[in-house]
């Protein structure tokens, strides 16, 4: 994990940790949302992101998650009775039907099959419960602090609830995972003869919407949990019980991309700053960046950078850790990024010294 407050477990500290979230200039019609950048964690809007809902059919982004981790895409899972008579949202799996593991995640993610959930579970699983353990294990890996899962698919249950903010952390982990993406962000395709086409329609609907899930249930009402990417930055939006929910995604990432685009702080292997290095003769080192950093910045925010770094002297090996890079907005620190020596610095000996002073006075 980085070494910076870094994505989407540290959100909840990011939304009591000063930095402030401007809630007043965008709403919604959902009893809960939230709106979160994937790579900083920052929250950017937040409305009762941390009351216990019903999330309905967006519990199948954990599913696939467990899925993919846990199993093998070309894996032939056989439909059990069960699975083939689960009720509601259905990819239509009849009984004794043989189907890869992948095309169950296309059911699962583009026709929300509620079969397909079960299918997949007791495959990966063993059973059910043995997969609901495996899906309450990973939700606590990833810090959703406010969330259980009684099932594979959302059929309402008392012991089956999540937040706005626990799946927004999903979520961030969820469009990390290349599979799920690809799988999530497919319109329509054709597989075995089925031809499965996406309930999300966010996907043609907004510029650069890379997926992840629709959800309904008479008790749920309508939740959604999407992801859009523009600029190489992306934000995750999740409303729950939100009956104009295309249209609040869509307000939403207007609202994330506009005020809060993305600053870099740094580039994974790219000059970040120089060092001096003790021994080389007055020589210098470039320090590279181990890894990427940016950060979204509101127009009325300072972002800055401070260097932390440890003296060098020669010689010095391509590689070596120099120190970090801090970063801040309006004074509170938000990340750091270690930073490495670039090129290797070798002492300078005494010729070598001579045959400089030497060269300068014959100038």
């Amino acid at each position: 994990m980085h070494r910076r407050v870094c994505a989407c477990l540290a959100a909840a500290v990011l939304l009591l940790g000063g930095l402030p979230v401007r809630c007043r200039a965008v709403g919604t019609s959902a009893a809960s949302a939230i709106l979160m950048d994937v790579d900083s964690g920052r929250v950017l809007y937040a409305h009762h992101a941390d009351t216990r809902m019903l999330i309905a059919s967006t519990t199948k982004i954990l599913t696939a998650l467990v899925a993919i981790r846990d199993g093998d895409l070309e894996d032939v899972v056989t439909v059990s009775a069960q699975a083939a008579g689960t009720e509601g949202s259905s990819m239509y799996l009849r009984a004794g039907e043989e189907l890869t593991l992948e095309m169950l995640l296309y059911g699962l993610l583009l026709c929300s099959g509620n079969d397909a959930a079960v299918a997949i579970a007791e495959h990966v699983g063993g059973s059910v419960a043995g997969f609901v353990e495996r899906m309450n294990a990973y939700a606590a890996e990833l810090g959703m602090e406010n969330s259980s899962f009684a099932n594979p698919n959302g059929l309402d249950d008392e012991n089956h609830y999540s937040t706005a903010r626990d799946m927004a952390v999903l979520a961030c982990a969820a469009v990390q995972n290349e599979t799920l993406v690809r799988i999530a962000s497919t319109r329509s395709v054709t597989i075995g003869g089925r031809t499965m086409t996406n309930h999300n329609k966010l996907l043609s609907m907004e510029e650069g919407c890379i997926g992840l899930k629709t959800g309904y249930t008479r008790a749920a009402g309508r939740t959604l949990v999407t992801c859009a990417e523009r600029n190489g930055q992306r934000l995750v939006a999740v409303t729950l019980q939100d009956g104009n929910d295309w249209a609040d995604h869509q307000s939403l990432y207007d609202y994330g991309f506009t005020t809060y685009p993305a600053r870099k702080g740094a580039v994974l292997g790219q000059e970040t700053a120089r060092a001096s290095v003790a021994g080389s003769g007055g020589g210098s080192v470039p320090l590279v960046a181990a890894e990427s950093f940016s950060w979204p910045v509101a127009a009325e925010e300072s972002f800055s950078m401070r260097l932390e770094l440890q003296p060098l002297e020669a010689p010095v090996l391509a590689g070596t850790e120099a120190g970090e890079a801090v970063f801040s907005v309006d004074g509170t620190e938000v990340g750091r990024v270690t930073l490495l020596c670039g090129r290797t610095v070798l002492p300078l000996s005494g010729a070598a010294l001579e045959t400089l002073k030497q060269g300068i006075f014959k100038e």
